[in-house]
């Protein structure tokens, strides 16, 4: 597992969150597990897929009534008729129930039908002026609700769309986390971008945080990692899909547990402590934090002396009419400091994120020194 950089501007918090913690209004034994199918496809395939899961640690059952699909044709739900049967299926097994809403239209059906919980999809989510109309027609109604992220990788409309929830008197709100798309060839469906979810629990240390591995993994193989690593960061809970036949799912066949195999990965999840009891065991791990803090403050130290030779070098180059873009010194950088790292037991991906980053700040500072004079002009 590596951690993108990304850009996630710290913008100060100026909502005044009314979150109600987790467990306040939902007490279980963390972490909180959702499962269920995609969709609600007929009654039968539901009640199979989600008879034995409370058994198997489940609090909640997840299932589509309405299926968002990218392109026409495909399929698009049971529409109205599904929340029936989630609800009759939710009584049946002794289970709350969540399903998708992406209009009033459908939060006005999901709460006739007696739906417990709502989840706002990433593809409303990415709609500002579509999350309002459903915080709209929430107002006034107490009902947990919980927020994918948006497709794109953005931490601020995530948390606009939290907000919009939160303003309409819903204080029972939650994130979920089920990846962000993206053009480039990967080993996820949706690539994680961990550091988007980290920085919204940053922003909002007491909003509940959800992962969706389905989403993230698009596959069965990397569900039980993909749920282990949400564990270790502490994310509250994981929405799971699960099927009673996924080959013959009618949508998201490949990402779908058996009932079997969503009982085997729960007995498998290992949930750590956010602190060490033990007072020895604490005061190594203080020592280590103590060689973090250290190391850290000499990075900074090198960076900053890094800096400063850039500045040199742009000196140099404004006298003697240098460009400073060189791109064949900066291919040599990027092979030999990768190549370097590697042997370090860094990841590739770290390290072309962290050179680009150093590339970029030693531009800029090239930059300033090649324009000193016009910039000193444009203050005058």
């Amino acid at each position: 597992m590596s951690f993108n950089h990304y850009n996630t501007p710290n913008i100060k918090q100026e909502t005044p969150y009314t979150l109600l913690p987790l467990k306040s209004w939902f007490p279980h034994q963390t972490p909180l597990l959702i499962a269920g199918p995609c969709s609600a496809e007929n009654p039968d395939q539901l009640f199979n897929s989600v008879k034995d899961l409370k058994l198997s640690g489940a609090h909640i059952i997840r299932a589509g009534a309405w299926k968002p699909r990218t392109r026409p044709g495909a399929f698009e739900g049971k529409g109205n008729v599904a929340l029936s049967w989630i609800k009759e299926v939710s009584t049946a097994v002794g289970l709350p129930a969540i399903t998708e809403v992406a209009n009033p239209q459908h939060v006005e059906e999901a709460l006739k039908a007696g739906i417990d919980f709502f989840w706002i999809g990433a593809r409303t989510t990415v709609n500002p002026f579509l999350v309002q109309e459903i915080a709209n027609s929430l107002n006034g109604v107490d009902i947990p609700v919980f927020v994918k992220n948006p497709v794109n990788p953005d931490v601020d409309l995530w948390l606009g769309a939290i907000e919009r929830i939160n303003k309409a008197g819903i204080n029972r709100v939650a994130a979920i986390h089920r990846g962000f798309s993206s053009y480039e060839k990967h080993l996820y469906r949706n690539k994680p971008f961990w550091e988007i979810a980290i920085e919204l629990r940053r922003k909002v240390p007491a909003l509940p945080l959800i992962c969706d591995p389905s989403h993230i993994c698009g596959n069965t193989q990397l569900i039980n990692y993909v749920s282990q690593v949400a564990l270790d960061l502490q994310y509250d809970g994981l929405m799971i899909e699960v099927h009673n036949n996924p080959s013959q799912a009618l949508s998201d066949a490949q990402q779908q547990l058996t009932p079997t195999e969503f009982k085997e990965l729960v007995q498998k999840l290992v949930v750590r402590s956010a602190s060490v009891d033990d007072v020895f065991e604490l005061s190594k791990l203080e020592d280590l934090r103590d060689q973090i803090d250290e190391i850290d403050a000499e990075i900074i130290e090198k960076l900053a002396h890094r800096m400063n030779v850039a500045r040199t070098i742009g000196k140099y180059k404004k006298k003697n009419n240098v460009a400073i873009l060189q791109p064949e010194r900066w291919e040599e950088i990027l092979r030999t400091r990768t190549q370097s790292g590697i042997e370090k037991q860094l990841t590739r991906e770290f390290l072309l994120n962290l050179l680009n980053s150093i590339h970029l700040e030693s531009i800029y500072q090239q930059t300033m020194q090649m324009n000193i004079d016009s910039e000193k002009k444009l203050e005058q």
